[in-house]
């Protein structure tokens, strides 16, 4: 089993996980380095379902840790201080519709998008709740056990995605995530093949590089061309059957992937204006949007955004209106916008939410707790019909009103609109069948 560590900044939620937490590598695989070859079987075996869609690919934003819905999307200006928090509420570009101060960006273009207020489930653990949101199953584990991948058996969304759609005949991977590994973001049953490629950097550094794709030091270009000549002779009059011919086709187009120029350019976020970098907000989660946009651009299904930090249980304020929730903010409106511009936004699904949303009163160190009950989602393009809020909660953003949105809704949804059917099966490993998704309907009134 091989073990190391993540590079950056560590951040780590009050379970005490962190993004510094020793990886495990085993038979699921969930990095680029040891599954890429695999991972391109997708190719082969997934493809599009047949089913008419708009949305080709998702950009999914997950904010790690649980964003405030009564401070951002969903605020209660008539509720008690306690309640409400200290951000004011401001009018959005559709009328009646209000969120709070350090939203602008998003309030700005409310028009292109559309709030859901009323995701609401039971899990308030961040390992079990991320891993509820991704797979639709609840965790075998307990919150703070952390397993690595924590979906051990049921495939993530991502991969769900990658085996459906396959790839989109570009020169990138179908399923990759950024700038680390979503927590519940593995392949489960589905096995090492439909695991995410995973950028382990932060695009927001100045010396970001893709390392899956850079050239071995000592190895010359032409030093390449010969091992494959050799090995090509090598396998020449070799007769390979099965899993080892397939191994062998699935390493050659990882070859091919590492040695594009074209792959290395849709990872090369600094290729981008730096007007446009700016636009998106130099920052870990606004770089990270701009390079998912690139990669959909080359082809890519389904890019996972991990964006951590969210879990403000003490003295929250300053750290939401400095550090979290205007790089969000900013982020998601340039994406959107973005991608309107280019006549990318119809073909492609975004997504920004959280494993939970955070308690409706604020607690005696001035931070909100954990709450599941009651959280926001953001939906833009792919299908979907903008300038809504769908779902409504009560006076203290502490439960659902109207039109309560599961887990399962959420994703049957995500896959209805992507053109995959979300109650296809698989065998699992002891051969039962698995839908995809346990059941869910689609949301109401976010289809266009």
């Amino acid at each position: 089993m091989l073990s190391f560590r993540l590079p950056g900044k560590a951040s780590r939620t009050c379970d005490g996980l962190s993004r510094r937490h020793l990886l495990r590598l085993g038979a699921a695989g969930l990095l680029p380095a040891l599954t890429l070859p695999r991972m391109l079987a997708a190719e082969e075996t997934g493809g599009p379902s047949g089913r008419r869609a708009r949305a080709k690919s998702c950009i999914f934003i997950f904010l790690e840790g649980g964003p405030p819905q009564q401070d951002m999307w969903d605020p209660k200006p008539e509720a008690p201080v306690e309640i409400r928090g200290p951000f004011a509420p401001i009018s959005t570009s559709v009328p009646g519709t209000i969120f709070t101060e350090h939203c602008g960006n998003c309030a700005k273009i409310a028009h292109k998008f559309t709030v859901v207020r009323s995701h609401s489930h039971n899990d308030n653990g961040h390992a079990t709740g991320y891993h509820y949101v991704m797979t639709g199953r609840r965790p075998t584990f307990a919150d703070g056990e952390h397993p690595i991948p924590t979906n051990e058996l049921y495939p993530s969304l991502g991969s769900m995605v990658a085996r459906e759609l396959g790839s989109a005949g570009g020169t990138v991977p179908p399923y990759i995530n950024m700038p680390h590994p979503m927590g519940a973001g593995g392949p489960g049953f589905f096995g090492a093949e439909y695991a995410p490629f995973v950028i382990e950097a932060d695009p927001s550094q100045p010396d970001f590089e893709v390392k899956d794709l850079g050239q071995l030091e000592g190895l010359s270009a032409s030093r390449q061309a010969r091992r494959q000549r050799m090995l090509a002779g090598l396998e020449k009059d070799r007769q390979r059957a099965g899993r080892a011919a397939a191994m062998s086709t699935y390493y050659s187009k990882a070859y091919d992937l590492i040695t594009s120029p074209a792959a290395r350019r849709a990872f090369n976020v600094r290729e981008e204006p730096e007007k446009l970098r700016e636009d998106y907000g130099l920052t870990q989660i606004g770089q990270s949007a701009l390079l998912a946009r690139r990669l959909v651009e080359a082809g890519c299904r389904f890019v996972g955004v991990d964006a951590p930090g969210w879990d403000v249980h003490f003295n929250c304020f300053p750290s939401l209106q400095g550090d979290l929730i205007p790089p969000a903010d900013k982020a998601f409106a340039a994406l959107v916008n973005d991608l309107e511009a280019r006549g990318l936004l119809d073909s492609t699904l975004v997504v920004m939410m959280g494993e939970m949303g955070r308690t409706p009163r604020v607690n005696a160190q001035a931070g909100r707790d954990h709450w599941s009950m009651a959280q926001c989602i953001l939906f833009a393009g792919g299908g979907t019909r903008p300038g809504q809020i769908i779902g409504a909660t009560d006076k203290q953003a502490a439960a659902p009103t109207r039109d309560p949105i599961s887990v399962a809704d959420l994703l049957h949804t995500v896959c209805s609109l992507l053109g995959i059917d979300s109650h296809k099966t698989y065998d699992d490993p002891l051969g039962r069948p698995v839908p995809l998704v346990d059941g869910g309907k689609m949301i109401p009134g976010l289809l266009a």
